[in-house]
């Protein structure tokens, strides 16, 4: 019995009221009231899946029932079966009107009674189902959302703490030079290390807050004359050690229309991360041994800056290539590379797209010029 869906029959007949007992006592749980105003009562305590209801009743008939029940918020959503000898069609405008969701005529019929029933709480039940996983997903989402969120206060304050140890970083190896005039050369070349590795630093815990901003679009856009083609080569040159590991080739390619020096309108450290972003995405997708070809361009008053490596994209993240946290293959990836290197470029008014064969793998740039 636990399992079944309760009934609340409402009739002043009790012939009509054991006949329907006869009917369905086996397949659902029962509940009986002979007049209209016991049974709005009792349906409120007991909350049935369905209700099978007599419409010719002293006192309080059918529909008045009705209209009550579905005026209270308990009980509205219950679906009515009018029980009547008399099937008009005004008497069916006026139940429908009411609320109810079907008829079942007198005398009653065994089969159109349980098969009535059964459809009309199986159409029930489905939308409760329905209605609670929608529940569930909106409790899902919101608990996302929330995380999300705190995952996002928590990296900001992150970002803002590694600052204050940063500073000290940054200036204790100009210090350390000018109060001691013994060191020696190789003394001197790891201070400056340590002091350019904590400028890096700075400036990546600055870009990401710059990122979040731009996210929001709250960031604030300040566009000058960068040089493009120097940015490359420099990238090129600081992951030369990565692309020799790998017996790589890095080749910039000037294409015709485009003169050496050319700038394009936007922020040169913008720049720079997505130039290092996505040169750095295809050293590590290329094979051994194979070449990497940067190529510049005009292209209709934007500069076209075409990354091609050999490699395919995989399948299952072609589409989701720009997405946020989406990584295949790396054990350290985090999935924010391509992603940061779209945001950036849109930033800058510019647009990126990937084209990827079974072979070959570009990446496309443009920026404005």
């Amino acid at each position: 019995m636990k399992n079944k869906n309760r009934i609340f029959i409402v009739d002043d007949i009790p012939d009509n009221l054991h006949l329907l007992k006869q009917i369905l006592q086996d397949d659902y749980k029962l509940s009986f009231a002979t007049s209209g105003k016991n049974a709005i009562k009792a349906i409120e305590i007991i909350l049935p899946d369905l209700i099978l209801l007599d419409i010719m009743m002293p006192k309080m008939d059918g529909f008045e029932v009705c209209r009550k029940l579905k005026s209270k918020e308990k009980t509205r959503e219950i679906p009515i079966i009018f029980l009547t000898a008399n099937v008009t069609e005004e008497i069916e405008i006026k139940g429908f009107e009411l609320g109810a969701a079907d008829y079942i005529n007198k005398p009653i019929s065994a089969p159109i009674v349980k098969a009535r029933v059964k459809n009309l709480l199986e159409l029930r039940n489905a939308r409760k189902k329905i209605e609670e996983k929608n529940i569930k997903l909106k409790e899902q989402n919101s608990s996302l959302v929330e995380a999300a969120s705190l995952r996002e206060d928590m990296e900001r304050m992150t970002r803002h703490d590694l600052k204050t140890p940063l500073y000290a970083v940054i200036s204790f190896p100009k210090i350390i030079l000018l109060e001691n005039n013994n060191l020696n050369d190789k003394h001197k070349k790891y201070l400056k290390m340590i002091e350019s590795s904590g400028l890096r630093m700075l400036s990546m815990i600055n870009l990401s807050l710059d990122l979040f901003k731009m996210e929001r679009g709250i960031y604030s856009y300040k566009p000058v004359a960068v040089n493009i083609e120097e940015i490359i080569k420099r990238v090129i040159g600081e992951t030369e050690n990565m692309a020799s590991k790998k017996d790589l080739i890095i080749d910039v390619q000037l294409d015709k229309n485009f003169e050496s020096g050319t700038s394009i309108l936007g922020e040169e450290l913008l720049c720079y991360m997505i130039m290092e972003n996505l040169i750095k995405n295809a050293i590590e997708a290329s094979p051994q041994k194979e070449r990497i070809t940067i190529i510049l361009k005009n292209d209709n008053r934007m500069v076209s800056i075409k990354i091609i490596n050999k490699g395919s994209v995989p399948e299952n993240i072609k589409n989701r290539f720009f997405d946020k946290y989406v990584t295949s293959g790396k054990q350290k990836g985090t999935g924010l590379g391509t992603y940061s290197a779209k945001l950036m470029v849109e930033t800058q008014k510019g647009d990126i797209h990937l084209n990827s064969s079974k072979d070959v793998t570009s990446i496309i740039v443009m920026l404005p010029s």
